[in-house]
């Protein structure tokens, strides 16, 4: 049975220790680098005297940064990512909540570390990996250590903006990898190309099914993502064959014509997830990589990763929306009404998730985990732990899970419950539309649709008009020369929220 994730990269490096595990397009470490240099910096910590606390990895996004992870749980603990990118207000509060004793950096972030007015242990990544590994020490410490144990810390704000960090544990994360790598077919010739910032736990989809079976990781450089041609050349290039993307990322490529120009050659599943798909621009993709399978993922963090997916074999209407379908192996999701009863068939509840998949809770705020992670109301006769979401959702007529919208994304308009997502998915099916996001003024009671495109705003209002009842067409339209996003590639709603609150 296994109980540690490092078990992946133990049993790999004796099959293809030459193969490129993690690279960028500066670095490559192979499967045995990997090893040899996360058990250096496992021993190089542990005689520092860290073991079972949290360790900061205040580095870049780079292959070093996954291989300091490693390095991190050898030591017995649990590494917290941060990185530069990160606002530098987020940053000084995470160091406040953890308040830890030991961050590892490289050369190149050690002085940005030092304008935070850090007074713990700082260790340079480029030091560690100088330690020779010391088996007695490294095999004592894995006895030690249970699959319950932390893995990681990784911080989100959710909707309040304020930091949260979410502890996941191993048997958590094992459990995710196993179902994921069924779900999405990884095998040793899978070639992954990240998107998603190396400090959230997205990038779980590429780290660890990566060490599992000997598959490679390339790490796509944050300004492509600008460039959709030149981003589409770095898929080509390299040859990557899978990607675990957030929608925005995807519409870049479908809605700037890309796919007609010079379409991803090698691409055979594209995961997406964290928002949902606009179907026009779904339909491209599917036009242009008809062989592709697609695959529509949904989790929250508090989760480990992703816990429904689905995958899009038929066609969709424009006005239907992507389901994310069943709950993975060894999951259960309850859909939850008001009253804490499983709503009627086509009825909407909060989603609810059990099962071994769940985090650990939030990290030093046992209020807020207990606010959230709760005893399951239909269980009244032992310990059962569901996670609320805070997500609503409802099954379709062929038994589909439906993803409806945010709890707090539900707004009261002119007298009628109205769900934002729904005047978003009508937004998206005009042909001149790109993306579209909206958001409700609470101060003014207006609701307001943000969109990039090329339709003016009066020819949308008419457009609107047409699509959606009287009481949800938006008060205010405003064209965007490009949607803000938050650092991992989802609308930034508070940022557009606090645009028209000024």
């Amino acid at each position: 049975m296994q109980k540690n994730v490092l078990e992946y990269l133990e049993n790999i490096i004796n099959k293809v220790p030459d193969k490129t595990a993690y690279a960028d397009d500066t670095t490559q470490i192979t499967f045995k680098e990997a090893y040899n240099y996360s058990r250096s910096i496992g021993t190089y910590l542990y005689k520092q005297g860290h073991t079972k606390e949290p360790v900061v990895v205040f580095m870049g996004r780079s292959p070093n940064t996954i291989v300091a992870y490693f390095g991190v749980v050898y030591s017995g603990c649990y590494y917290v990512p941060i990185d530069e990118e990160m606002p530098r207000h987020r940053i000084e509060l995470i160091f406040k909540d953890l308040s830890p004793s030991a961050v590892i950096c490289d050369r190149e972030t050690h002085a940005s570390l030092e304008s935070y007015g850090y007074n713990g242990n700082v260790y340079l990544y480029e030091d560690a990996l100088q330690a020779e590994a010391d088996e007695d020490i490294l095999s004592s410490v894995r006895k030690k250590q249970l699959d319950i144990d932390p893995l990681y810390i990784v911080f989100t704000s959710g909707s309040t903006g304020m930091p949260k960090g979410v502890a996941a544990c191993h048997r958590s994360v094992i459990d995710y990898i196993e179902g994921l790598c069924e779900i999405l077919q990884i095998n040793e010739n899978t070639v992954f190309g990240n998107q998603t910032p190396l400090y959230v736990d997205a990038c779980l989809k590429e780290l660890y099914p990566t060490l599992k079976y000997g598959a490679t990781a390339y790490i796509i450089p944050k300004s492509l993502f600008m460039f959709p041609l030149k981003l589409v050349a770095f898929l080509n290039e390299y040859k990557i064959n899978t990607i675990c993307w957030v929608v925005s990322a995807l519409t870049m490529i479908s809605a700037f014509g890309v796919l007609q120009k010079d379409p991803p050659k090698y691409l055979h599943t594209i995961a997406f997830g964290s928002e949902v798909f606009p179907i026009r621009q779904f339909n491209l993709w599917r036009k242009h990589l008809p062989d592709a399978r697609f695959v529509n993922l949904y989790g929250p963090t508090e989760a480990t990763g992703m816990c429904c997916y689905y995958e899009a074999v038929r066609e969709f209407n424009p006005d239907e929306v992507i389901p994310i379908g069943k709950p993975f192996p060894n999951t259960e999701i309850i859909l939850l009404n008001e009253d804490n009863q499983v709503p009627e068939q086509g009825g909407v509840g909060e989603i609810c998730v059990r099962g071994t998949r769940l985090s650990l809770g939030y990290y030093n705020s046992f209020e807020k985990t207990r606010e959230v992670f709760v005893q399951n109301p239909l269980n009244p006769c032992y310990p059962d732990l569901i996670y609320r979401t805070g997500d609503l959702g409802r099954y379709n007529e062929k038994g589909e899970l439906l993803f409806v919208s945010r709890k707090d994304n539900q707004i009261k308009h002119m007298g009628h419950r109205i769900e934002l997502g729904e005047i978003e998915a009508a937004a998206n099916m005009h042909p001149g539309v790109k993306i579209a996001c909206c958001i409700y003024d609470d101060r003014k009671n207006k609701i307001v649709l943000f969109y990039v495109g090329s339709v003016t705003t009066a020819e949308m209002a008419q457009f609107m008009k047409s699509k959606l009842p009287r009481y949800m067409v938006p008060n205010l339209l405003k064209n965007l020369d490009t949607m803000p996003l938050t650092t991992n590639g989802k609308i930034d709603r508070v940022a557009l929220k606090s645009s028209v609150s000024k």
